[in-house]
């Protein structure tokens, strides 16, 4: 995997092969990164990367700016990657060891995107409590975001506060955001 874009662009990073990821194209990441290219500005976000595995999404938000980061992984040996890389690249993101539903029902952090990659694989029931637990929750701030990503096999259209989605190659990327919000 590489960063795409600011302070540490095309710089590659090799995760461990035991880790039990599958992290996010580098082709999809940039069409993500570039539709939130156009709507927010990097520095001022708080971002909570949920299901982390190798921090993939989180390296490219700190590489943009992003200072205020918290990555979540059930998955010790995924926590201490994204640590000891966030050490190498000084990005100060912050990782906690948990399962992401528990860490969904007890967390008091308000962010402005909550990005989610579980695993593809995951039952739609699974999928249906994330953006449950984010809205139920209320663990976005004004205008913020959930981007769920999943298979091009899985459609969460019929989810409450589905906005749109978007698909890169076998990736799609589901938008959800409280009902009247705008952008």
């Amino acid at each position: 995997m590489r960063i795409i874009s600011g302070s540490h662009k095309g710089k590659r990073i090799m995760a461990p092969k035991k880790l039990p990821v599958r992290p996010t194209t580098d082709m999809a990441k940039e069409a993500l990164f570039n539709i939130l290219n156009n709507t927010y500005y990097f520095e001022d976000l708080t971002i909570l990367d949920l299901f982390a595995g190798t921090g993939n999404i989180s390296f490219e938000f700190a590489s943009r700016g992003t200072t205020d980061l918290v990555a979540v992984d059930a998955d010790f040996g995924c926590i201490r990657f994204i640590d000891k890389i966030s050490k190498e690249l000084d990005f100060g993101i912050s990782t906690v060891k948990s399962d992401v539903f528990q860490f969904l029902g007890k967390t008091v952090i308000k962010a402005d995107i909550i990005f989610a990659d579980p695993p593809y694989d995951f039952p739609i029931e699974e999928f249906a409590k994330l953006p449950e637990l984010v809205f139920k929750n209320e663990l976005l701030n004004e205008d913020g975001i959930l981007i769920v990503e999943h298979s091009k096999h899985t459609d969460l259209s019929h989810l409450n506060h589905f906005h749109k989605n978007r698909r890169y190659g076998g990736s799609i990327f589901s938008f959800f955001k409280r009902t009247g919000d705008s952008s």
